[in-house]
């Protein structure tokens, strides 16, 4: 019996070691990479340098690295109501040709300083010479991209304000104003008089092109500029609670008369002659005058000293 039992114990221990060799057998067969899908950390390093996040980073996709800061507006969520407070008197804008004697109109720092505080901006500060050019795009009338190439030539920069008809037969132009660095701003859907619409009105006319903006470009608008440059306070607040400032100038001329272009020999010492510290320009993108003398007029105003900022 005794006998039968030492066998027995014997082949028991056979099996065992049997079994624990083939187990190590397989073991050693795993490769590193094996290894490494089902356990990351015990993964060993190659011997080259690798572009891969190491196992402890997170991976994220191009969209989640570089976060938007466009939104849409939800005008439900905005207070708008309660505004009746504020005057609602139509004021059409135009800078005049009194000036002092640092040559800035003298109607614009009277206005600055009463409308500020609402958003306005009718012109900006002239402890610095700067000018801020800006264009209004009510319609596309061919010269736009000459005047785009004339800025990048120089590398200067500029607001570009346009309505809802121009953003959707220009998406080229559009997509080009925001490669190329410049501000694309808001001229409302519809281009109608601004005091002549009811608060809720009013704002539609700027959400409704900011959302567009928003869904079609990613691109977020903060600047806003009233149609005609017909505006009131309550505009101006109503932009405000937007997230809008309301863009106004400080310097304009005819130029938008396609069919009585003056000719560069007298717009272009009209336009350099304007300029002062803080000024902002209102040109407009249809004038053939504007798009052949663009180049020469960034280069005679910075010859002045003058440095070329972007409103945002």
């Amino acid at each position: 019996m005794k006998k039968i039992l030492a066998i027995l114990i014997v082949v028991s221990m056979i099996f065992t070691l049997c079994a624990c060799k083939k187990n190590k057998d397989k073991d050693s067969s795993s490769t590193p990479s094996s290894q490494a899908s089902s356990n990351p950390s015990s993964s060993m390093p190659s011997s080259t340098p690798s572009s891969s996040p190491s196992s402890d980073e997170s991976v994220v996709s191009d969209d989640q690295a570089k976060p938007t800061v466009a939104h849409m507006i939800d005008v439900g969520t905005v207070n708008i109501s309660g505004l009746e407070k504020y005057e609602n008197n139509k004021k059409g804008w135009g800078q005049g040709k009194q000036v002092d004697a640092d040559n800035r109109p003298i109607t614009c720092d009277p206005m600055q300083k009463k409308f500020g505080e609402y958003g306005g901006i009718f012109i900006m500060p002239k402890d610095e010479k700067k000018i801020y050019l800006t264009f209004d795009e009510g319609y596309e009338n061919g010269y736009t991209a000459k005047i785009l190439d004339a800025l990048k030539e120089k590398d200067c920069k500029a607001v570009f304000f346009v309505t809802m008809p121009y953003v959707k037969a220009n998406a080229d132009l559009i997509k080009r104003m925001i490669d190329e660095g410049h501000v694309v701003g808001n001229h409302s859907v519809r281009h109608k008089s601004m005091p002549t619409l009811t608060s809720d009105e009013a704002a539609k006319e700027i959400t409704e092109l900011h959302n567009y903006m928003v869904e079609n470009y990613n691109y977020h608008m903060t600047l806003f500029r009233p149609p005609m440059g017909e505006w009131s306070t309550r505009t101006l607040v109503i932009a405000k609670e937007l997230g809008y400032k309301t863009v106004l100038w400080s310097y304009a001329y005819l130029d938008y008369d396609t069919n009585n272009q003056m000719g560069v020999e007298k717009a272009f010492p009209r336009v350099t002659g304007a300029a002062h510290s803080g000024a902002v320009y209102l040109l407009h993108a249809v004038s053939k005058d504007n798009a052949d003398m663009m180049a020469n007029i960034v280069d005679d105003l910075r010859g002045k000293g003058y440095e070329f900022n972007l409103l945002k």
